[in-house]
């Protein structure tokens, strides 16, 4: 268990946001998704079958819809992000876990929130959530110059402003693509997920982050 290298106290905690700490995917996703979709059906003048093909290509190749556009067209990061993450009733579209507070409080060491998510849309769901609290620092992806998950670069942007050595990092994250970036980085991993299938750069599995503490705890001793 990689976790094992270093006492917990002494753990760095980088956690994602979407579908870690909160379920993105019972209203948020489904909604960010109509809203990209909207953008490219505008800027290209392309139907939404078309929209949903460049979406999901995007997404599967580079990550992020937005890093596709940025690299073949040229889009503005700061617009896209803005277009397509309009949410008025962004509050009580956050579904999570009261327990998730409770489990950040138990968990020893250092926590850095780290989301590809704009600034004004981080912001809503973290005060919701109620999490602010006890995280050191809290990134959007403006924190790491647009260049975030998977790449190394917006990573790399973090573990130099808080001069970090990877080895004491982890990444607690759901997309197993920033997993085996942080991996490759010299990073921890812990997968947020209900699936059972084990990944060679996975050093942690969870099905929610409130299990988080116990496990680690219990590998440490």
């Amino acid at each position: 268990m990689r976790l094992i290298g270093l006492p917990p106290s002494r753990r760095v905690w980088f956690f994602d946001l979407d579908n870690t700490l909160h379920d993105a995917h019972a209203h948020i996703f489904p909604a960010m998704h109509d809203q990209i979709n909207a953008y490219l059906m505008r800027r290209f003048a392309i139907d939404e079958a078309g929209a949903n093909a460049m979406r999901r290509g995007f997404w599967e190749k580079y990550g992020t819809t937005m890093n596709g556009l940025v690299r073949h067209h040229g889009t503005n990061p700061a617009e896209f992000l803005w277009a397509t993450h309009q949410f008025p009733e962004l509050g009580d579209m956050v579904v999570h876990e009261n327990a998730v507070r409770h489990a950040l409080a138990r968990l020893p060491g250092r926590k850095i929130l780290y989301s590809n998510a704009p600034r004004h849309y981080v912001d809503v769901v973290v005060r919701t959530l109620g999490v602010a609290r006890y995280f050191d620092a809290v990134y959007s992806i403006e924190s790491s110059r647009y260049r975030g998950k998977p790449s190394m670069a917006g990573f790399r942007v973090l573990l130099r402003r808080h001069h970090l050595d990877p080895a004491r990092c982890a990444l607690v994250d759901d997309m197993l693509e920033n997993l085996r970036t942080a991996k490759r980085l010299g990073m921890a991993t812990v997968w947020v997920s209900g699936e059972k299938r084990n990944v060679s750069y996975v050093d942690l599995r969870v099905a929610s982050v409130t299990q988080l503490p116990g496990l680690v705890f219990r590998y440490s001793h």
